[in-house]
């Protein structure tokens, strides 16, 4: 039973952080003029984006430094971004978004710049996650670090 309380816990860890950035991407496209951008695609990118995020903190030991979660998770993000892009906006014409104003852009799909914010939001949401995780079914408290104990290893 507590196999499937977490594995719910998860999936509504997915869909709450994948509604919280459609939410702040839906503000950034309002707020650049750009609201006839908004696509359900952003929404269900991002709740499987939100994926491997809560999937950091829940299966990683605690010695991984939350720095190198974050980066990898950027790097997986931005290599999904680029993946559904290249499909979405070049192939299909969605025009949901376009970095080729951006400096170091790759075919207008992934920036360095956008990379850095999903550094930034990963660096935020694993913690957030963890939290959540340890509010509703207790345990180890969340730590990071070369000090942290590795209670969680691989806790599949």
């Amino acid at each position: 039973m507590k196999k499937l309380s977490s594995s719910v816990l998860s999936v509504l860890l997915w869909f709450f952080g994948g509604t919280v950035y459609f939410l702040l991407e839906v503000a950034y496209k309002y707020a650049t003029g750009n609201p006839q951008r908004i696509s359900w695609v952003m929404l269900v990118l991002a709740i499987v984006l939100t994926i491997p995020v809560e999937r950091c903190g829940a299966q990683l030991p605690w010695s991984v430094p939350l720095w190198l979660q974050a980066a990898a998770c950027a790097l997986l993000v931005t290599g999904a971004e680029l993946m559904v892009g290249c499909v979405v906006n070049l192939l299909f014409g969605m025009d949901i978004w376009d970095y080729s104003h951006l400096w170091g852009n790759l075919w207008g799909q992934v920036c360095p710049q956008f990379a850095l914010l999903w550094f930034v939001l990963c660096f935020l949401f694993i913690p957030l996650f963890d939290w959540l995780r340890f509010a509703v079914e207790g345990g180890v408290r969340p730590c990071y670090g070369a000090n942290a104990k590795d209670v969680n290893v691989w806790n599949i």
